[in-house]
């Protein structure tokens, strides 16, 4: 008894850390004997200096040291029951648990590391309580209990945490609490039914009574009130699998688009669950298919060679935005997207089938060769999708916009009012937001959305029209709010009287027909058409996430291309991601790990000192 108590439990905990090391890191052959056995040893004999210290010990002190003998003997029976799992019997001559009784197998390997939690954090916590009344008279069995009972609970805690943790990553069930509705058929697609001129008829492959089923049923139904030429047929794979051949549908679960001879698969699944991402935005991909079907894919050339922006950067210091989002929305619209530069001969002449030509953002001048050749791509009707860049002054193309009535100002543009705000600088002010356009068909959707769809334009110049050639018709199609003004100085502070608050065109529509151009397959002389917009940015990879600049991009070229009938808005059901900036991240990662964590220990804290200040003033009270 001369010994301290702690003495023992250290003891005790040497012989689990050996056992430890020999079961679990070493595994087999005479070292793993050695250590166990050592580890076995140690065990017992802490274990039996405590039953002999609670036997000799007296009052409170008998007490306290029964209840630390009962924690070891929780301690030995996990480890009993470690053995009894293990390999440990086998060894000794018996059968493996695991071939005569898995499931008891299995309950043994998943209580035995509970109890030993229950038996090492409360003799944790009753070893620091006992140690402080090493030196009382009289050992405060109260004290001594309650941090029994923490310790008890603290373990419980775990043991149920982990618990929940086992069987949500043995039974892998997900639940999804987030909104879902499957989206509605938008005006681009209602306006693409209405202008079929040839019947499209869609099966749908489902049981009867599914959910999935009904879901698209409603979509389609909905679809079929715009024009008789939509027919909606529903089959049950079963039931007629001389259908599902004739389509080329192995199973149910999918919708079949058919015109003519020509016929597009859009795969759902039968269960909700799985099929809710894909109804969420039914409309879209619905729309993509049909288009492949009711017209012809056309090609459209991004030019290359001038520091234009592509799907990657030009090299390590090239730090502008990519445009694979615009080639993807652009994709989704039956086009076929290439490039073509000077190895392409867009030296000589625009490739015969180019339906347009895209030229954005270069940074570096263009040949006069490869001007002239889209002088003359545009002199026989050719279409031209221009975004230009204030910060790129070798790139001269103001001959090619004069014949077109345009100039392009590089002074860029500022606003202190309706700004972007990305970085939470002064800088931001370059970010001019924009939800003002003309009535013109390249912005027929941004025109009826109105303020929910406003257009973003990163370090933008400005356009202004100039004296307009015979034949030639300028539509400025986006126009910057009236506290814009022209940052002469680039301070991004308003300076008065030189720098001028107006509205600023950054976008126009330009079309000319000459009689004397080549005559189209309807008769008609070939319509020029040109996009210019003020900006490169707006099409860069994190604007085109902003639904306002992707319609620009998307409605623009079917402008360009006379396909503007079926312009309109897509609809989507899909939830809006969350972004946050740089510092956002930091603050949050900090206060979860750090900040949350001090708040709870500190409330538990200050409730546990208010606990004890009140027990130990009734004891007081008693004593008296």
């Amino acid at each position: 008894m001369k010994t301290r108590s702690f003495v023992w439990s250290i003891v005790y905990v040497v012989g689990l850390v050996l056992l430890f090391v020999g079961e679990r890191l070493i595994g087999a052959g005479g070292a793993r004997t050695v250590v166990s056995g050592l580890g076995t040893l140690l065990v017992v004999g802490a274990t039996v200096v405590r039953g002999i210290r609670a036997l000799r010990a007296s009052d409170a002190r008998r007490i306290v040291e029964t209840w630390l003998l009962l924690l070891m003997g929780v301690g030995i029976v996990a480890l009993v029951l470690y053995a009894a799992q293990s390999d440990v019997w086998a060894k000794l001559g018996g059968v493996a648990l695991e071939k005569t009784s898995p499931k008891l197998n299995g309950v043994f390997f998943a209580l035995w590391p509970a109890l030993m939690a229950l038996c090492l954090i409360p003799t944790l916590l009753v070893e620091l309580s006992y140690a402080s009344m090493n030196r009382a008279p009289v050992v405060e069995s109260g004290r001594v209990r309650d941090a029994l009972l923490s310790g008890v609970g603290v373990a419980c805690a775990l043991i149920f945490a982990t618990s929940v943790y086992y069987v949500g990553s043995e039974r892998d069930a997900k639940v999804d609490f987030s909104y879902f509705r499957t989206a509605r058929p938008g005006q681009a697609t209602r306006n693409i039914i209405r202008g079929l001129d040839e019947p499209v008829s869609v099966s749908v492959f489902f049981p009867p009574a599914n959910e999935v089923r009904e879901q698209v049923m409603e979509y389609l139904d909905d679809l079929r009130r715009e024009s008789p030429t939509l027919e909606v047929e529903s089959y049950d794979y079963a039931l007629e699998p001389k259908k599902a051949r004739e389509l080329g549908v192995t199973g149910n679960g999918t919708v079949v688009l058919q015109r003519g001879g020509r016929k597009e698969m859009m795969p759902l699944g039968l269960e909700l669950a799985q099929a809710r991402g894909q109804l969420r935005k039914l409309d879209g991909e619905f729309q993509k298919r049909l288009l492949k079907l009711v017209k012809s894919r056309q090609t459209i050339y991004l030019t290359t060679g001038h520091g234009e922006r592509g799907s990657d950067t030009i090299g390590p210091v090239d730090q502008r935005w990519t445009i694979r989002l615009l080639r993807e929305e652009w994709g989704s619209q039956n086009y076929d997207v290439r490039t073509a530069g000077l190895a392409e001969g867009m030296g000589n002449e625009v490739p015969q089938d180019a339906a347009a030509v895209v030229i954005m953002g270069p940074t570096r001048a263009l040949l006069p060769e490869e001007i002239a050749a889209l002088e003359r791509y545009l002199d026989r009707g050719g279409r031209i999708f221009l975004a230009l860049d204030p910060d790129a002054p070798e790139v001269n193309l103001d001959p090619l916009l004069a014949k077109y009535g345009l100039t392009f100002h590089r002074t860029t543009l500022a606003n202190d009012a309706v700004l972007a705000a990305r970085t939470r600088t002064i800088s931001d002010r370059a970010n001019v937001l924009s939800a003002s356009f003309s009535s013109h068909p390249a912005v027929t959707t941004l025109g009826r959305m109105g303020n929910r769809l406003p257009v973003a334009f990163f370090v933008a110049g400005s356009l202004e029209s100039t004296s307009r050639p015979e034949g030639v018709r300028v539509d400025f199609t986006v126009h910057s709010h009236p506290r814009t003004w022209n940052d002469l100085d680039g301070d991004f502070e308003f300076d008065a009287p030189q720098e001028q608050r107006k509205i600023y065109e950054l976008a126009a529509a330009v079309s000319k027909t000459d009689p004397k151009a080549p005559k189209g397959a309807d008769g008609k002389p070939a319509e020029t058409r040109m996009l210019v917009f003020a900006d490169s940015d707006a099409f860069g990879d994190p604007i085109m996430q902003n639904e306002g600049n992707a319609y620009l991009a998307v409605d623009g070229m079917k402008w360009l291309l006379g396909e503007d009938s079926y312009a309109g808005e897509t609809n989507s059901e899909e939830d809006a991601p969350i972004t946050h900036t740089r510092k956002q991240d930091v603050a949050w990662f900090y206060s979860t790990v750090f900040a949350a964590p001090l708040l709870v220990l500190g409330v538990g804290f200050v409730f546990t000192r208010r606990g004890g200040r009140r027990r130990r003033a009734s004891k007081t009270e008693a004593s008296r």
